[in-house]
């Protein structure tokens, strides 16, 4: 009986397979590329069923059975993919192979180690190292995010006080002159009326520039700039996201410079300076806590590094390597939502010192119109 129902699933497989069009496969790779959670679903359930002692191909005849709810919906995306990692499956590619185009080129990367070896233990590194990274985005995000919202609430405030509060009070008194936190306050009205695109723009600008430079901007004052936000905050989500995957191919079998220059093929150009400049101490027989240290970019934490030198002599460097690796995402997870908390409340004092400010204006505005008048 059980033959039988492989026999049917394979079948089914077989069919859906031929049944493939480009514009499906093509929809079905952004679906699968974009959905990460749902990928690492499916590897946990491959890892579990090839414990359980099933075959690649049977696990993934059976996923597909019932992804595609028994063959009925062989074009939901997620079918298509085990059908296609099937398909290459069978045309003797390593499942490494068969998920090109579909999974991230580091998930392939990873998965390569083991695919040999010890796929199951790969995939449950892989789904480590990506739920990991993952843990880190959410704070990142909160950090940026609202402190960004208060500073255009900041602008937006300067800009409705300085566009209709203060023009009227110039017109009530046109031979005031001025002085003290009023005269600041009327030349910032003028100037915004005259520059309110510019002051819109500054913080997208910013944005933007800190966005499309941040994983290409290198050298030694890029070091020095790392311990500023949000430049510190990219430095340890890849920083973390660094070492994870460095463990995981550690604990995989890989030597460590081999890992290194693994991990280099798809790295930011950020990252491939701190990666090519270790391997150069790592080649002259440093091990990988001296060379980090002496690459000067104190990368990926001054304490990180000194916990490598330790870590690299011992005997069971790989499992040293992993708790290290886990324990520093769980304690920057933290530090990262306290740093978040400060710029918050930092950027909140700073929009509640620009209303104060603005009040205290308005309200010396209208002494100094009073004391012309009474004048």
């Amino acid at each position: 009986m059980a033959q039988e129902e492989q026999k049917r699933r394979s079948d089914q497989l077989a069919k859906a397979m031929r049944q493939l069009n480009s514009i499906e496969v093509y929809y079905a790779k952004l679906i699968c590329n974009f959905s990460n959670q749902t990928r690492l679903k499916i590897y946990r359930k491959i890892a579990s069923l090839m414990r359980n002692r099933f075959s690649l191909m049977n696990a993934l005849d059976m996923l597909h059975d019932g992804v595609s709810n028994g063959g009925k919906n062989p074009s939901e995306p997620m079918a298509i993919a085990i059908a296609s990692w099937a398909k290459a499956l069978q045309n003797g590619l390593p499942f490494s192979e068969a998920l090109k185009g579909w999974a991230p080129d580091r998930e392939r990367l990873m998965l390569s180690v083991g695919d040999v070896s010890d796929l199951e233990g790969a995939l449950l590194n892989l789904i480590r190292v990506t739920e990991g990274s993952t843990k880190m985005i959410r704070p990142i995000i909160g950090a940026i995010t609202y402190p960004s919202f208060l500073f255009m609430m900041a602008v937006l405030i300067i800009y409705g006080i300085g566009a209709y509060m203060v023009p009227p009070m110039i017109d009530a008194a046109p031979n005031v002159r001025w002085r003290g936190m009023g005269k600041t306050l009327v030349d910032i009205s003028s100037w915004i009326q005259e520059y309110w695109l510019i002051a819109f723009s500054i913080l997208p600008a910013i944005m933007a520039v800190i966005y499309f430079t941040i994983g290409i901007w290198t050298g030694k004052i890029r070091a020095i700039i790392d311990h500023m936000p949000p430049w510190s905050l990219y430095k340890v989500f890849v920083g973390i996201s660094w070492l994870l995957a460095l463990s995981a191919l550690v604990k995989g079998g890989s030597p460590v410079s081999t890992a290194l220059r693994a991990l280099r093929r798809d790295a930011s150009r950020y990252l491939k300076e701190r990666i090519d400049k270790t391997l150069v101490f790592v080649n002259n027989g440093d091990n990988l806590g001296q060379a980090l240290g002496k690459t000067g970019l104190d990368f990926p934490d001054h304490e990180i590094i000194g916990d490598l030198k330790i870590y690299s002599e011992l005997d069971n460097f790989e499992e040293a390597l992993e708790k290290l690796a886990n324990d520093w995402l769980e304690e920057s997870v933290y530090l990262i939502e306290q740093k978040a908390s400060i710029l918050n409340m930092v950027a909140l004092l700073s929009v509640g010192g620009v209303i104060a400010w603005a009040v205290m204006g308005v309200f010396e505005m209208q002494d100094q119109i009073t004391s012309s008048m009474g004048g």
